[in-house]
């Protein structure tokens, strides 16, 4: 069956000078010229590194995208996920044509709507109806379109109250919710959105992602969804690119992506293990490695989190006792939990391992703290924060709600429901 290809990628990159603009850009820019009158290829385009924010650079210039090819089925939700600064806004402004690439082309079969930052095409000075009628017209549609559609989009923006105000006077979430209204119900053949609707309150993110699945399924349109949240990602995409360092790292299966979005993003130390001499500890007793393990690849709010401990006991009839201090990254202290159990030890090898329950921590990224406690109670060793994961979900307990959690953790509570009788 041959596939309906709507959008294609080929080999896209997308170079940027560093620096402040302005600084020896003539002369580059009169080699550039030199070079094309020639007939040889831009002198540039064999320079410059590796899109890595994490890394003092050496050269001017920057490959912010290198060498992208993919390409897009009608009807298909396609998810770009990747770290910060992994190329996906670059990405998609290049696939709007906000932007136009160094290399390579795009090829697409209709019109596409973008959704790449808050206000992006919204003219501050004119009203949210006007700014309706200014986006479908650069969209293509005639007055008369547009018109049919005005009162579906107010209604689903939420803004009637302020419709006829400038929008320079809208909230940040309004402009959101008119734009992505806009967007949405203007029917492009694919809609192409950003970060953004993270801007937007939870009712409003759940109203959205129920809109892009009706375009993608009940009408068949193309959608393009960037976005840190991954629940929304699993519920809605069909299919997941990752993106690291401004290429491709994997294209294929939306859980598959998932999984190895999560394994990268890890950039942090969940193990340490040390050799007896080099060990943290005292004559008494010494910490040899600590682990913390998961059902899967990645740690899930889903499921337990076992955090494994193992120390060389030193001393013949000693007592020792493992404990564990949690902490969010924003330095909060969650939780210390100590192991009570005070059994005297003979010499020799142990492990004590600390259960997480499941429903437990909420997402995000956390650092452990473990002590080493003796016979009277006495600190043997104190590593602070000396390993970390980052806590992702699945998404099975959200019921539908796409919006954000507070809170460090997010236990299972037991709720019962009764109905009052008068």
């Amino acid at each position: 069956m041959k596939k309906d290809i709507i959008l294609k990628a080929e080999n896209i990159s997308k170079q940027y000078r560093l620096g402040e603009v302005g600084t020896g850009t003539l002369s580059h820019d009169i080699n550039r010229w030199w070079h094309k009158i020639r007939g040889k290829e831009n002198p540039y385009l064999k320079i410059g590194e590796t899109n890595d924010r994490s890394t003092k650079g050496n050269s001017d210039y920057v490959w912010a995208l290198q060498d992208i090819n993919f390409e897009v089925e009608r009807g298909e939700v396609l998810g770009i996920i990747g770290k910060n600064g992994a190329g996906k806004s670059t990405l998609l402004k290049i696939l709007s044509k906000v932007t136009a690439p160094t290399t390579g082309i795009i090829k697409s079969r209709g019109r596409i709507a973008s959704l790449l930052e808050v206000g992006t095409g919204f003219n501050g000075e004119m009203t949210g109806r006007e700014n309706i009628f200014l986006n479908g017209a650069i969209l293509g549609m005639t007055k008369k379109e547009i018109t049919s559609k005005l009162d579906e989009i107010i209604e689903f923006s939420g803004c009637e109250r302020y419709i006829d105000t400038p929008v320079k006077r809208y909230s940040s979430g309004m402009t959101v919710r008119l734009a992505f209204a806009v967007a949405a119900f203007l029917e492009p053949e694919i809609l192409v959105v950003d970060e953004v609707l993270a801007v937007g309150d939870a009712e409003f993110q759940k109203k959205a992602i129920g809109k892009m699945q009706d375009i993608s399924k009940g009408q068949g349109r193309t959608v393009l969804f960037v976005s840190h949240n991954m629940a929304a990602v699993k519920s809605l995409c069909t299919r997941g690119i990752v993106m690291e360092n401004g290429s491709v790292k994997f294209d294929g299966n939306i859980d598959q992506a998932l999984d190895i979005y999560s394994a990268n993003s890890l950039d942090i130390m969940s193990n340490i293990k040390w050799n007896i001499e080099d060990a943290p500890g005292n004559e008494d007793a010494k910490i040899t490695s600590i682990k913390i393990l998961c059902d899967e690849d990645y740690f899930l709010i889903e499921n337990e989190i076992k955090v494994e401990i193992e120390y060389e006991n030193l001393l013949d009839g000693h007592v020792i006792n493992a404990n564990i201090s949690i902490f969010n990254d924003n330095e909060v202290h969650i939780l210390a939990s100590p192991n009570l159990e005070r059994i005297p030890l003979g010499k020799g090898k142990y492990k004590s391992v600390c259960i997480v329950p499941k429903n437990f921590l909420n997402i995000g990224k956390y650092f452990f703290t473990v002590l080493l406690v003796g016979n009277n109670f006495e600190i043997i060793t104190q590593l602070e924060k000396i390993v970390a994961i980052n806590v992702d979900e699945n998404g099975s307990h959200r019921n539908g709600y796409f919006g954000y959690w507070a809170g460090s953790i997010r236990p299972d509570l037991k709720w019962k429901n009764e109905r009052i009788i008068e």
